[in-house]
């Protein structure tokens, strides 16, 4: 038999005869082999190993990129098949669903597996043959695993960290100028593609057609963001590797399993800090600029409106009308208000609005984000000053002592609203007067009559009428 095993592979099969020198002989087996007995074996060998038999590996497949391998003391999470030498299946991560987690070279697996797996990339596949020495040896598992078994695992390493890894940051694209970094306490909108480390996708913000809002350093983000996020530039890409110490842990979420290192590619679209105010650049302004904008003045001017990403929001170029406002008025968002400040005909400056002076974390729909900083270039075209705060109309001369009776033409002593009207607007038109730039002049002319007539008559007598500085407080005239 000796003889006849010699040079046999696993499952080879051999009818073996064994003429009985070579066997029992004359004494045979009491009771069992009689003397003299030829003997016939049908062989099929099994399993195969030496006593100076070493852990096999076969890789049969490494990806192209390969930056880092299992090293001792790595967290692992792999998928694997178990069978014997002659291909039995014993077990299988893949047949459970759920991939094997374990650490390296400490110890927590057999002494084959801990050698096996030593120097594997993620993505990597390879056969690893422990001779049974090297695995549950005389006695196996008790279980699935005879004694003397030789083990073969065919393994795919998806994951590896090891606990006392930081964040990574790789593959940074940074844009020409960047003039500032977020930092702590600012509020950040990127998009991102989230994924594992093999490649597989758990979440994206592309796919949700929006991007991910929040505030960095303060725990709104899992630790590894929050720290990956820090420095970044606007427009700038990079690659944030969190282990899962810094991620989601032993737990995973949803579709992340637990001791999953993620990776996260990310644009930064925009970021502010609740702290700031707007800024302001100016480009161009003219070698006359004396007359500066002021709260009141009827202003008439050209803007081109984006995100700090360069995206295109709305232009009165492209409309090809200008966008007129009163200065002060709420006809504008408050930076915008701001912005367009102390600012004289034929300048042009660019004016950045942190969401707060906004539209802020509604955004405007269809048309803003929620939370975004806007750019405003603007050509201030036109300046018409406005009047004394609390006025809608002044003189510009001496008004008439008998000013009643100039109005009063039928001389009734009764003044009604077609008369009062008539008698304005030919002031205006005359330059003896002066209507608020900027607003509906029948309705300030129909506010200034509604204010005069005191008993609210539908008239204005002598008695009811008053200019405006005979007043207490607000009243028109």
């Amino acid at each position: 038999m000796d003889q006849a095993l010699v040079g046999m592979c696993v499952n080879e099969r051999r009818f073996v005869k064994i003429p009985p020198n070579l066997a029992y002989g004359s004494e045979g087996v009491s009771g069992v082999i009689p003397p003299n007995s030829v003997l016939h074996f049908d062989v099929l060998l099994m399993d195969i190993w030496n006593s100076e038999d070493q852990v096999q590996i076969h890789t049969y497949f490494k990806p192209s990129s390969c930056p880092r391998t299992i090293q001792v003391s790595d967290f692992v999470r792999y998928h694997y098949n178990g069978t014997f030498l002659d291909g039995t299946l014993f077990d299988s991560s893949h047949n459970r669903m759920k991939t094997y987690d374990t650490y390296v070279g400490i110890g927590w697996l057999i002494p084959g597996m801990d050698k096996g797996l030593l120097g594997m990339c993620v993505g990597e596949r390879r056969v690893i043959t422990v001779p049974p020495f090297l695995a549950y040896g005389e006695d196996g598992d008790g279980k699935d695993i005879p004694g003397q078994a030789s083990l073969v695992f065919d393994v795919a390493l998806l994951d590896l960290h090891n606990p006392k890894d930081g964040i990574s940051i790789e593959n940074k694209v940074i844009p020409e100028h960047c003039e500032r970094q977020s930092q702590s306490g600012d509020f950040l909108r990127y998009h991102y593609n989230g994924t594992l480390l093999d490649g597989t996708f758990f979440d994206s913000s592309y796919s949700r057609n929006r991007t991910f809002d929040t505030y960095i350093g303060q725990g709104y983000v899992i630790a590894g963001m929050d720290e990956g996020l820090l420095g970044v530039c606007i427009g700038e890409k990079r690659r944030i590797v969190v282990p899962p110490h810094l991620g989601y842990g032993e737990e995973g979420r949803g579709n992340i399993p637990g001791s999953a290192v993620l990776v996260f590619d990310i644009h930064v679209i925009d970021f502010h800090n609740p702290s700031d105010s707007i800024s302001i650049t100016s480009h161009y302004k003219p070698p006359d600029c004396s007359v500066l904008s002021k709260k009141g003045d009827f202003l008439k001017y050209h803007y081109n409106a984006s995100l700090l990403d360069g995206t295109l929001l709305d232009s009165t170029w492209n409309l090809g009308k200008t966008y007129n406002i009163v200065l002060g008025s709420g006809q504008v968002v408050l930076g915008m208000d701001m912005g367009l400040r102390e600012m004289c005909v034929g300048e042009k400056r660019t004016v950045i609005i942190p969401p707060h002076l906004g539209y802020g974390e509604a955004g405007a729909d269809g048309e803003v984000p929620g939370s975004a900083v806007l750019v405003f270039d603007i050509e201030l075209l036109e300046l018409v000053a406005g009047l004394p705060e609390g006025y809608m109309f002044i003189w510009n001369q001496e008004v008439s002592p008998n000013l009643f009776e100039e109005i009063d033409k039928d001389g009734n002593g009764e003044v009604i609203l077609e008369e009062f009207s008539e008698y304005i607007h030919a002031q205006v038109a005359s330059g003896r007067g002066k209507l608020a730039p900027g607003f509906d002049a029948k309705m300030i002319v129909k506010n200034m009559f509604t204010n005069q007539d005191r008993n609210a008559d539908g008239k204005v007598t002598a008695e009811e009428f008053k200019l405006k500085d005979q007043e207490a407080k607000h009243d028109e005239l």
